[in-house]
This record gives C-alpha cells, structure tokens and sequence, in this order.
C-alpha cells in the first residue's frame, strides 16, 4: 500500500472544487489504515479523512495525506425486544444504509434519506432532517487516533452532539479517523411525522397513518424537488447552518422582520431558517462569476464552473456579511473547510 503523490482532489468533492493532495491513499479496511497512518508518521505529514466530500470546502492544496474511506461492513450486534444494534462500518454510503435497514425492518431513519455522505462522516455533522438528528439513533463512535493509530470508543455523551455539531468538529477535529459507527434502531415501525412540510406531503399523498415506507418515499421526493444533485450542480447541500437565537434576540429580530418564522428550541430559544434570512437579503438565485445562490433553496450554493474554494468562501462571506448587517444575525457556515485558516 503506498499512497499516491499530488492527487487532484476534484473528483473527490461535490463542490467540483480544484485543490491537491501531497498524497492520497484509499483505505479499505483496518490493515489499510495503521499502514497509512505509519506511511504518513515516517514523513512527518498530517492525516486528513475524507468520505463522499459532500460536506467540504476545500480552499487550497492540503499538505497532508488524505485518506479516503472506503470501507464496507453491516453487522447485527444484538436484538432484544423492539431495539436492533447494528455495526456499520465507516465507508458504507448513506442513504444505501437507510434503505438497507428499511427493507430489513430496522426503523428510525427514515427521515434521513437522501442526505450525501458515508456514515463515517455522519456523526461528525450529527446530521438532521424533517425532524430527527442523528444523535437520537448513535449508540456509540468506533475511530482510530491519528497520532498513533490506538483504538477509541465514544458513547453517546463523549461524541458532544449539538445541532450540526459534535467533538469531531472541535476537539478531536483532525486527531482521529471514524471507522465504524454503532445505530440503536427499532423493530417495530415508528414514524416521525411531525416536521412541517413532510406532515403536510404525508396527508396530501398518504393514508391517515403512514408506514415508515411512506415517510422513506416522502422524504426522497420531498429532497429531490428541493435540492439539486451535486452530478449536475456542484454543490455541498446547505451551505449555513440555521441560527439559534435567544428569546430577546428572537424578538430583537421580529422588529425588523416581523414575519420571521421560528421554531421553538429548549431555554426558550428560536431557530430561525436562515435560507429565509438570504432570501429577504435578495441573494436567492443571484449569480457572482461562476458560483450563485440556487433557485430555488437559499441555503444551497452552487459551483456554475469555479475551481478555487477560496473564492467560494469569499462569495459566502459577502453572504453572510448582508444577513448580519440587515437582520443583526450571524451566520455559521456548515461544511468543515480546509486548505484554508477559517
């Protein structure tokens, strides 16, 4: 196993952005890794993981060794009861996982179909749709440290999850690589309805009680009308996360925009949408050089044919600087950047 020298990275992120690699190595399985890992120590470069690149900006050439996950494992742990504990390793796509456990009979992802990525790069996002976040369904994170390639095993509190958010993102950020991920799910069916516009789908095309079948289909057409596909229009999903306000600033805001919609959080804090917060600021659809604001979802930047990372980032700030000086709000964005200090 020895790594590629100065790989393009374009093929291997959905923004269709050019950066390189001082090296790049795909891994398969466990031997795979400690031999990377090892190659990477001896030549004294840092290790960068990489899955689908669905939730990256990549801003510059990485002076590092990319690994590229690619391993593949679905194993059943235990069942008892109503609960199933699956093992999946890092590698494995997404949205096959959810459709793999729904012909199974494992239920609770249902709403989380669809979304790009490999379940390694999951838990690092605690990815969230319609209405449920991934930290609800996670037993427990599999990785192996960078540093020295010695196993660790985080439960549920140690991976820190918060909205969009976990340890991975801040301090085991670039120190460990996630092998395999461990799902709680459920037997019998259970379905998450709630979510505004996929409660309203389910009563204009469903029976009054959906299977998680129909919430699977539900949520796949609902994405797909929304959001573009990154094989055609280069992009990494939302781009900003959606703030959370303080109740004072929640009605700070709804003075200068008194049609904003919130949604309740705990403490009595307001999550806001902030593709509603560009929209109002005029960016939905506008275009700057080769990279715009899509048509049809604000919160999705899309590549119309430029290669630098840097210059995107540019493009979101300017974004990003329009929301706070109008409304008072500061936008977060959402993917892990890199090649670039942000």
């Amino acid at each position: 196993m020895t790594p590629q020298q100065n790989v393009s990275l374009r093929r291997f992120n959905t923004l269709d952005l050019e950066a390189r690699a001082a090296a790049f190595v795909t891994v398969h399985n466990e031997d795979d890794l400690l031999q990377a890992l090892h190659w990477a120590k001896k030549r004294k470069l840092p290790v960068v993981p990489l899955g689908e690149g669905s939730n990256v900006v990549l801003a510059g050439d990485l002076e590092a060794l990319v690994l590229h996950q690619q391993s593949k494992g679905r194993e059943v742990l235990a069942r008892e009861g109503n609960s199933v504990l699956l093992r999946i390793a890092a590698g494995e796509g997404w949205h096959d996982l959810v459709g793999w456990c729904l012909a199974a009979g494992y239920h609770g992802l249902e709403n989380l179909a669809l979304i790009p990525g490999t379940v390694g790069a999951a838990p690092v996002q605690n990815i969230g749709a319609y209405g449920v976040e991934l930290a609800s369904i996670i037993r427990c994170v599999h990785a192996r440290s960078l540093v020295d390639g010695s196993l660790l095993r985080l439960d549920n509190a140690q991976c820190e999850f918060g909205y969009r958010d976990s340890v991975f993102k801040h301090r085991l950020k670039e120190a460990v690589v996630i092998t395999a991920v461990e799902f709680e799910l459920r037997v019998s069916p259970c379905t998450h309805t709630e979510y505004p516009s996929l409660k309203q789908y389910l009563r204009d095309h469903c029976q009054p009680k959906p299977t998680p079948r129909d919430v699977y289909e539900a949520v796949v057409s609902l994405r797909s009308a929304r959001l573009p596909d990154p094989r055609q229009e280069p992009n990494a999903g939302s781009f900003f996360k959606n703030p959370v306000l303080s109740e004072r600033s929640f009605e700070e805001l709804k003075i200068l925009a008194h049609d904003v919609p919130g949604f309740p959080q705990a403490g009595g804090a307001m999550k806001v949408p902030a593709g509603w917060l560009i929209d109002r600021c005029g960016w939905k659809g506008r275009r700057q050089k080769n990279q715009g604001v899509h048509n049809e979802h604000a919160l999705v930047l899309v590549n119309y044919g430029n290669r630098s990372g840097a210059d995107l980032l540019a493009f979101a700030a300017e974004i990003r600087d329009s929301v706070e000086r109008t409304y008072g709000v500061t936008l977060e964005i959402e993917p892990t950047c890199y090649g670039q200090s942000t």
